[in-house]
């Protein structure tokens, strides 16, 4: 393991270097070992690193990894053209502070040069996960698909923890009454897809339902946007009756501007 300043090495480093039996090292002051160097630091310090790493020692022959989900490999092109081989090895898996996730089935986005790329499957392999191979112009599409699959998604939690409390629920009760109804969503979603686990007022064409959570949501407007973003992306995407009266109601300048259209 390496740190980039020893005098910063916190106790949660200590601990997992103890429990790996890794020795820790601090940056630039020794040469590494001649085996895989995995830069896991903040997209913003990736190149920086490397280009510390590069000046630091002979590169040819050995492999990096970034790890992360929106850069490419050339962000190590400087470890390159030392004669490195490297690559993007992103895990596509959320690790909150305090947590270690199960790595088993998890999906890793892979792209880089051919060595690197093909040393990554191998241990990805033995963590019991799966490699999946980013073309490199579609890299920060795929970290943008991730972040819609948690971070985004826990924005939207905080938001319903907003209208919960508009609602009169306290945010204590909040996981407890949408806890059921979000694990079966998204379980339906897994088992069936989007169109089966759509439910709800917009594949009923309920335009009254609708009408009635927009004029609810007015004291809460940015949870109306977010509502109305969602909406508009529930007609263009999935089973929803009613389409032309609910697009009205999403859209209502656009509705008075086609009546006044029509009148003319």
């Amino acid at each position: 393991m390496v740190v980039r300043r020893q005098s910063r090495l916190n106790k949660k480093v200590a601990q997992l270097s103890g429990k790996l039996r890794a020795q820790v090292l601090e940056l630039g002051k020794l040469p590494l070992p001649p085996s895989l160097v995995w830069i896991t630091v903040p997209d913003t310090a990736i190149e920086t690193v490397a280009s510390r790493l590069a000046s630091q020692q002979d590169w040819k022959g050995r492999v990096v990894f970034h790890s992360s989900g929106a850069l490419t490999s050339d962000a190590l092109q400087c470890l390159r053209g030392r004669g490195a081989s490297v690559a993007s090895v992103h895990p596509g898996m959320t690790f909150a502070n305090g947590t270690a996730p199960d790595l088993s089935d998890v999906p890793f986005g892979v792209e880089g040069d051919a060595i690197a790329v093909r040393l990554a499957k191998q241990i990805i392999r033995e963590l019991g996960g799966t490699a999946v191979t980013i073309r490199k112009e579609n890299k920060v599409l795929y970290h943008a698909f991730d972040a819609f699959a948690s971070p985004l998604l826990v924005a939207l939690m905080a938001v319903l923890e907003d209208v919960g409390e508009q609602a009169g629920i306290s945010r204590q009760a909040v996981a407890e009454m949408a806890g059921p109804l979000l694990q079966q969503t998204l379980n339906n979603y897994l088992q069936h897809g989007t169109s089966r686990a759509f439910t709800g007022p917009f594949t009923r064409g309920d335009t009254t339902v609708i009408e009635r959570h927009l004029d609810a949501l007015q004291d809460v407007s940015h949870a109306r946007d977010v509502y109305l973003a969602l909406a508009k992306a529930a007609l263009k995407n999935l089973p929803v009756k009613n389409r032309s009266r609910i697009r009205g109601l999403l859209n209502p300048t656009l509705s008075k501007r086609r009546a006044g259209w029509g009148t003319q």
